[in-house]
């Protein structure tokens, strides 16, 4: 009998025990607001290499992981076609250049000319002046002065029309050389561009392209970027997007370094919005980076957009959506400020020696 009262109690005593709530207490502490954002490391200055004229890759300079300098060679890409037009380019140069200034030049010709028609001018001239001076004092015939006038007026046409044919002709030639010479020039900058060069210091991260494969301007040849400094690609919900500022601390986990956190701030705010995605691109750069990273290293970053110090909060699964907590006196309203995804800022309503419990599901 005794035995059977023992178990009855103990029985009840469990149910009693199990049915009360444990209630906790606000507590004081620093409530950090923060915005979440995948990321994803990329090495500074990334960029694709393309070409900017079509052809077969010839020459493959590097590979990938290999370092590079600015303007160090990375592909040489074969055509025949930009050095048959340097070539007809020099020697069109040369051509204009041996017409304007040559031994056979076409001004020294028509120099030439020039002076003739300029000793033949001055005879007729004087010819001229002397009749005329016989004419006026009624010396000699008319038909003479005459003739001496024609001749006079003649060589003047003659001598004005070549100084006219000389300098058209000198004009045309310096345009032809001036030409001539910007042709050349843009044929060795089209043979350049066969050449590809690095635009960085930096490492060859990727290498799309084998020796031998048809090249065109659509496709890229390789990815270079820094080799020893990384930002971090922050992928934002549009949502959060007007809260971010240049400048704000970043905490990043990465999931190559599962049991450290780095920290970073943000460095650019992309103003653009991906549609496909519905995020915003913001690049965060490490305060202290760790000693090895590789492009596309994956994680996650909280971006801080404020902290607040000595707040009074409570978890937010305390709190009910019509903001309510459970107290020994029941329900009761409060007035709640920020929050993050685990606690929420109490204003007013409740204090640091209020008791409340977890709602009921």
């Amino acid at each position: 009998m005794v035995q059977r009262i023992v178990v009855i109690f103990s029985i009840v005593l469990f149910f009693s025990c199990g049915s009360k709530k444990d209630g906790i207490t606000p507590k004081k502490t620093t409530l950090v607001e923060s915005v979440y954002a995948s990321a994803l490391v990329q090495p500074d200055s990334l960029y694709e290499v393309y070409s900017s004229v079509a052809g077969i890759l010839d020459t493959q300079f590097v590979n990938e992981g290999d370092t590079v300098t600015k303007g160090q060679q990375l592909f040489q890409i074969f055509n025949k076609m930009p050095d048959l037009n340097r070539e007809n380019a020099k020697l069109s140069l040369q051509q204009a250049k041996e017409d304007y200034s040559g031994n056979a030049a076409v001004l020294a010709g028509l120099q030439k000319e020039l002076q003739t028609a300029q000793l033949k001018f001055q005879n007729d001239s004087v010819n001229f002046m002397r009749q005329q001076r016989l004419w006026e004092q009624k010396i000699g015939s008319q038909a003479e002065f005459e003739a001496k006038k024609l001749n006079y007026e003649a060589s003047a046409n003659t001598l004005e029309q070549l100084k006219n044919q000389y300098l058209r002709t000198q004009s045309d030639l310096q345009n032809r050389v001036r030409q001539a010479d910007n042709n050349y020039r843009s044929a060795i900058v089209n043979t350049k561009d066969f050449t590809l060069t690095s635009k960085i210091n930096g490492r060859v991260y990727a290498v799309y392209r084998n020796e031998g494969e048809i090249i065109t301007a659509q496709q890229p040849l390789a990815s270079v970027g820094s080799s020893d400094v990384f930002i971090v690609d922050l992928l934002v919900d549009e949502v959060d997007i007007v809260k971010l500022e240049i400048g704000q601390k970043v905490l990043i986990t990465l999931d190559a370094y599962t049991d450290t956190l780095f920290e970073g701030k943000v460095a650019k705010i992309y103003p653009k919005k991906d549609e496909r995605t519905q995020t915003f691109k913001v690049e965060a750069v490490f305060e202290r980076a760790p000693k090895v990273l590789y492009p596309g290293l994956a994680g996650e970053a909280n971006i801080i957009i404020s902290e607040k110090e000595n707040t009074l909060t409570i978890p937010l699964e305390y709190l009910t959506e019509d903001n309510q907590v459970e107290t020994d006196d029941g329900l009761r309203e409060v007035i709640t400020g920020k929050r993050n995804i685990d606690e929420v800022e109490i204003i007013s309503g409740i204090d640091a020696t209020t008791k409340i419990y977890r709602p009921e599901q």
